[in-house]
């Protein structure tokens, strides 16, 4: 997740803007997931930081 993070802030994925007073900010979550090799055992495990974008 560390990892995850650190790319996000060095590709300058988001900036910090002031959002209208009637508007409010989406929120995100993190997905993690296991990749299995084929004989069943973990090959490594991975994380994304997704939008909650509910309507």
């Amino acid at each position: 997740m560390n990892s995850e993070l650190q790319a996000l802030k060095s590709n300058h994925t988001w900036t910090l803007t002031e959002l209208p007073p009637t508007k409010t900010a989406i929120g995100c979550r993190w997905v993690y997931k296991i990749k299995h090799k084929a004989d069943g055992t973990i090959e490594r495990y991975k994380v994304r930081l997704v939008a909650k974008g509910y309507t």
